[in-house]
Order: structure tokens, then sequence, then C-alpha cells
């Protein structure tokens, strides 16, 4: 009994890392963009799973990656559960909410493409137009109507669009 016991948690951790190696960098990039991060370089190799080619959230992305391990844990804790449900969608959804249960920690611009947007502008943008989910079930697991969808991704396309993103300030190399 003990050893097909084993063996089944062995399965489902290899099922579980095989979904992370797929799907973590998209999710990284979604809950970069909804903390407002920077993120990090191109090409810089650091992966969700911990490994890293240098320091750990040398490049700021620690809120990214707290949200994204959190919303992976739930994900494993629930794994045998999902039955023919879609893992990544079950992941987003659970980093949206996550993000929407602690953005007031997200409001003061970090630097990101969508930093200078609020916490609600963000979460809707990234679930509308990154990851693609429509407005009704947008809507639905934010608690808000359709319309108010349309408005704050209207809003916050038209937002990005007046203002121009400033470059960051070199930096400077002490002499």
């Amino acid at each position: 009994m003990n050893e097909q016991r084993a063996a089944r948690e062995h399965r489902r951790a290899q099922e579980f890392e095989l979904f992370v190696a797929g799907a973590g960098g998209r999710l990284l990039h979604a809950a970069l963009l909804l903390t407002g991060e920077p993120g990090r370089a191109a090409g810089s190799g650091a992966g969700v799973d911990g490994s890293r080619g240098g320091e750990a959230g040398s490049r700021g992305t620690e809120a990214a990656e707290r949200l994204l391990t959190a919303a992976l844990a739930r994900t494993y804790a629930d794994w045998d559960r999902l039955r023919g449900e879609d893992p990544y969608a079950r992941t987003r959804q659970e980093l949206a909410a996550r993000f929407a249960r602690s953005a007031r920690r997200y409001r003061r611009p970090r630097g990101g493409v969508l930093g200078r947007l609020s916490p609600r502008e963000r979460l809707v943008l990234v679930l509308r137009l990154h990851e693609g989910v429509p407005e009704e079930q947008t809507a639905a697991a934010l608690g808000l109507s359709v319309e108010r969808v349309r408005v704050i991704c209207t809003r916050a396309v038209s937002a990005l669009r007046s203002r121009p993103v400033t470059p960051p300030a070199p930096d400077r190399a002490a002499p």
C-alpha cells in the first residue's frame, strides 16, 4: 500500500513539474505584469522553479515570484482534484484572486510596463489582453459587471496610449 502511494505521489510530482516547466514562464510574465515590476532582462535564464543564473530576486521580481509561488502551491495542493480541468486556467485564476486580495501592496509604480496603472486596471488588462480571457469570465472572476470590465479595460488602454513610457535612468557606475 505504501509503495502504491509513493508511486502515485511521484507521478503527481512529475506531472506538476512538467506543467510548471511548460507554463511557468508565461505565468511569471503575467505575475510581473500584475505586480508592475520591471522584470528581468531577456535571456537571463531564470526560472520559476528557483534555478537562477545569479542572485535570487536580483532584478526586482520578488513580489511577482511570491505571488506565482503561492498560486502554484495552491494548484499543486489541488492537483488530484482537477479531474480534467485545465491546470493553467486554475493557476491563472488563483494568481488573479491572490493579486486582487493583496492589490493594496501594488499601488505604487514599480517601473514595469503597466506600473503606472492602478492594480484593478492591471488585473483587467492582463486577464483580457495578455491572457485572452473573455469579458464575461473576467467579470465573473472579479465580481464586476461585463460593462465595468469593458470600461476599465478601455480606460487602461487609453492611459497607456496617452502617456509615453519614460525609459529608466541609466545606471551610473561609481568612479
